[in-house]
């Protein structure tokens, strides 16, 4: 590549519109996040087809989440140095085609191997995404929009997975909530290859294979031991034993990036912009929030209220739309008011939310204590979300775009899934406490521990806001 290709290049980030580049890593964005929850209402149909064991099912959701997390830092340096066009479209295929085998399946290891590779595309689209934001949308306000625009694209996908997996397995088969990613992701690679012109960088581009290695199967390790605490106690050798070599991994990763790799996988400077360091531990916390509220608050919908689960996609709905309402509204006045004071208002939402959610019990009513709460925690969610990741992701050279953004997705897939096990031990423990320990009421007094716990990660996120710089460059 000449250095007058390289330029014209960088003048000219995109080869479509502006619109479609952002609707394509909205799109994308939206099916990676889909995925993680849509096959939840199809377990039942897809266990009794294909023979799973208790166990062996819960794979067919942690698979994904497993490789999803852990492979997320590799696909955003493979974005910086093969080329975020590349690689998104990489992981569009291998996102299609592992869709593809997930839908024809027909024994269980095939399905729980072909979700692996699912997170694995997931891994390479999810920072490609924002790395595509980063570098074609460069003004201030057209970033804080891309943002407002990507995180609600997100949340839409979350809260979607619901109704979609219960709609199509309903009316189809279990098999659609799968093949449906071909067709999409066929569509998907045509409007890339159209849309994005290539970032590859001049150079001849080398893999930190070392630091590759040890940060993958580091993290995959530790969040593997997080998941297994479900079934067995944190002191275990189940789950003490990958955790401790997780960190282990992640220390000797930290090691080779610091001393001896010549382009490091993770290079340590970025950490030196304040900006990305406070912005990724905010994050990290901000994954453990969204799981109290959207994970939880179902469970309480189904087991303390006895709704079925097309009744609480539908009973979340309203908040949902609200995150989109309010993520769209944050990314307009964040140029306007900087990262501190929409973090703060969030912060004081998702306080107040959380602890007027944690008043409900089983004999409560949807509109005053789930609706109305809900619908607090996510203004908080839409106020902090998009704010977060442009904070994370700001003053970042472009040649870094990918792997800041793989940092600020695995923050907080990392916090959610930590989280995730913090929470389901501690309410399991306090309903145990009550009694007839799996009543709705106890079950009830177990889920209200967990708001409160996130009362605490909201006061966390507004008291490390502080630290942020004082002004959001964009």
């Amino acid at each position: 590549m000449t250095s007058t290709s390289t330029a014209t290049e960088r003048a000219r980030p995109h080869a479509g519109p502006a619109w479609l580049v952002l609707s394509l890593a909205c799109a994308c964005q939206f099916m990676v996040i889909l995925d993680a929850s849509i096959v939840n209402v199809a377990l039942p149909s897809i266990e009794r087809e294909l023979g799973f064991t208790a166990t062996g099912l819960a794979w067919v959701v942690n698979g994904y989440l497993l490789t999803f997390a852990g492979f997320m830092l590799l696909g955003g340096r493979a974005a910086d140095l093969f080329g975020h066009r590349q690689i998104l479209i990489a992981g569009l295929v291998v996102f299609s085609a592992s869709s593809l085998v997930g839908g024809l399946a027909t024994a269980a290891e095939v399905l729980v191997a072909a979700r692996m590779a699912q997170g694995v595309g997931a891994a390479m689209l999810a920072p490609a995404t924002l790395a595509v934001i980063n570098t074609n949308f460069t003004e201030a306000h057209a970033r804080a929009r891309a943002f407002g625009a990507w995180s609600a694209s997100g949340g839409v996908g979350g809260m979607a997975g619901a109704i979609t997996g219960g709609a199509i397995t309903t009316g189809l088969s279990w098999r659609w909530i799968f093949l449906i990613n071909v067709p999409i992701g066929a569509v998907l690679i045509a409007v890339a290859m159209m849309s994005l012109a290539s970032t590859r960088a001049g150079r001849r581009a080398s893999l930190d294979l070392t630091g590759a290695v040890t940060g993958t199967a580091g993290l995959a390790a530790l969040i593997y031991g997080v998941m297994q605490s479900t079934d067995h106690g944190w002191t275990s050798v189940q789950v003490a034993g990958p955790i401790v070599a997780g960190l282990l991994l992640l220390v000797a990763f930290t090691v080779v990036e610091a001393r001896f790799a010549t382009q490091p996988m993770m290079p340590l400077r970025l950490f030196s912009i304040r900006g990305v360091a406070v912005g990724n531990v905010m994050l990290l916390l901000l994954g453990g929030i969204a799981i109290a509220m959207w994970y939880f608050t179902s469970l309480f919908l189904q087991n303390a209220l006895g709704y079925s689960a097309l009744q609480t996609g539908l009973g979340q709905t309203p908040a949902a739309v609200t995150f989109v309402v309010i993520a769209r509204m944050a990314a307009t006045l964040l140029p306007r008011t900087d990262v501190r004071p929409l973090v703060l208002a969030g912060c004081a939402c998702l306080a107040a939310g959380f602890g007027w959610l944690a008043q409900a019990h089983a004999d409560s009513g949807y509109v005053t204590s789930v609706l109305g709460p809900t619908l607090l925690i996510a203004v908080g969610i839409g106020l902090t979300f998009p704010t977060l990741m442009a904070a994370a992701t700001a003053d970042v050279p472009e040649g870094d775009a990918g792997t800041i953004g793989g940092l600020a997705n695995t923050a907080s897939q990392v916090g959610g899934s930590v989280s995730l096990a913090v929470f389901a031990t501690a309410a399991s423990a306090r309903a145990a406490t009550e009694a007839g320990g799996s009543s709705p009421a106890a079950l009830a007094a177990g889920y209200d521990l967990v708001f409160l716990m996130a009362v605490g990660l909201g006061l966390a996120i507004a008291a490390v806001s502080l630290l942020l710089p004082k002004h959001w460059r964009g």
